[in-house]
């Protein structure tokens, strides 16, 4: 199995009502599915790219439809185990009326948050040219944190690179518990993605330059300002750093859920083809901006497909 991404994560079923309106109201709702790395892999396969999800299913009608369906949209899901013993997660959403969308979350002793770094050891990392994970991983439960680390302890000797979306989620744990550990894990990543409003709660940054003095270790470091632009860090094996700034799309929002996922596989399949950095940005914002415009996590029909490369070949020198 050779893979371009192969991206960690737990995916959930989601519950949302079939008309827009307040889920206290409503009368018929419709069940789907998503998780950010699942969203980022489906986002990738789209676009043309070998990309593959390994995560933890429960046993239940809800994972199956999961599997299945990320299978349906070109995701590798060969990765992924079935457990018996715990469930897959569920979360509802409310749509957002005007007032901010709303999340709710059943998700406590899933299936998901029982992954550890003993089930990489079933993953043929060494066939993988990317790992993409995110901080929502990494707090889900001690083991999960493991394997986020275990992933970045494994990707030098093994060749892959890791690109790492901050993702912070208050739900899931404090700003004490997460600061500290989302910069120790962002650090080592080769790839950290960062909204400026988490970078603000979790360590206190205004700027995108601050961000950067606080995270010296990655090669590629993407900021997002909301709907303002997405700068981008380049360090050089010189020591020298390259800063790029691109203004985000104007865009009609229809619900924002999903959007960082989009922008985030804009900006990997570009980094991966090797665009230059407006153009990977760009492609990032456009991602994000044709997301922005559906109540679904995940919307389809959204690009090109990227240069095609043999099995084994690297897309660009991003080391």
């Amino acid at each position: 199995m050779i893979l371009d991404v192969l991206c960690v994560g737990e995916t959930m079923a989601v519950v949302t009502p079939a008309k827009p309106q307040p889920l206290s109201e409503a009368e018929e709702c419709l069940l789907g599915f998503g998780g950010a790395e699942s969203n980022v892999a489906a986002h990738l396969a789209e676009f043309g790219y070998r990309a593959g999800w390994a995560s933890r299913l429960g046993l239940d009608p809800f994972g199956e439809r999961i599997q299945a369906g990320l299978a349906a949209r070109g995701v590798d899901v060969r990765l992924v185990t079935r457990d018996s013993t715990a469930p897959t997660g569920v979360y509802f959403k409310d749509p957002d009326l005007g007032h901010g969308a709303r999340t709710l979350y059943y998700r406590s002793g899933s299936a998901a948050s029982a992954m550890a770094p003993e089930d990489a050891g079933t993953w043929s990392l060494e066939q993988t040219g990317w790992i993409h994970t995110s901080g929502i991983n990494a707090a889900l439960s001690d083991s999960c944190s493991a394997l986020t680390e275990h992933l970045l302890d494994r990707a030098e000797p093994t060749g892959y690179k890791v690109s790492f979306d901050v993702n912070y989620r208050p739900a899931l744990w404090s700003v004490d518990a997460a600061g500290p550990r989302l910069r120790e894990l962002a650090g080592r990543a080769t790839v950290v993605l960062v909204g400026l409003d988490e970078a603000e709660t979790l360590w206190g940054c205004t700027t995108a330059e601050e961000v950067s003095i606080l995270l010296p270790g990655p090669r590629y470091l993407v900021i997002k300002d909301s709907a303002t632009e997405a700068v981008e860090f380049v360090r050089e094996r010189t020591g020298e750093q390259s800063i790029c700034r691109v203004p985000a799309h104007r865009v009609d929002v229809i619900e924002p859920v999903g959007a960082g996922d989009a922008f985030a596989a804009g900006y990997l399949a570009g980094l991966l083809r090797g665009d230059k950095p407006a153009d990977r940005l760009a492609l990032g914002h456009s991602f994000a901006a044709w997301t922005l415009g559906t109540r679904a996590d995940y919307r389809p029909g959204h690009g090109t497909r990227p240069r095609t490369y043999g099995p084994g070949q690297h897309h660009a020198d991003v080391s």
